[in-house]
């Protein structure tokens, strides 16, 4: 029997949503060729199917897309909901060392492997 890649068999799914910051009043906005401050967030769902998890990450992600008045002088600004940008299976147990999220990446030397790592004081926010 073969197992649908796409179906989470322990009924939970990462979703990644991204969202950008606004000034509501800034006539840039909706130009495609500005630059916004971003987050990506991911978060987890409970759902049977993929397309249940899209749409529960999209419940998510519009509730911290609200408008609101921001800094000392009170302008109105937003995170603004680009979209969702990844929604992954996740295929064990939640518990103490489950794998729920991976990357694959393209050969790289030993060095800049090295690179990518950080020492663990270095987590903190």
């Amino acid at each position: 029997m073969t197992h649908d890649k796409n179906l989470s068999p322990v009924g939970w799914y990462a979703v990644s949503y991204l969202l950008r910051f606004v000034e509501l009043e800034d006539d840039r906005k909706d130009d495609d060729e500005a630059r916004f401050l971003s987050w990506e967030n991911t978060i987890l769902v409970r759902a049977s199917t993929l397309e249940e998890a899209y749409e529960k990450g999209m419940m998510v992600a519009r509730e911290n897309a609200k408008p609101y008045k921001g800094g000392t002088q009170g302008v109105p600004v937003q995170w603004q909901l680009v979209g969702i940008t990844d929604v992954l299976p996740i295929y064990e147990e939640l518990e103490d060392g489950a794998e729920i999220l991976w990357t694959e990446r393209a050969p790289r030397k030993l060095k800049n492997l090295k690179q990518m790592v950080r020492p663990k004081g270095s987590f903190r926010q």
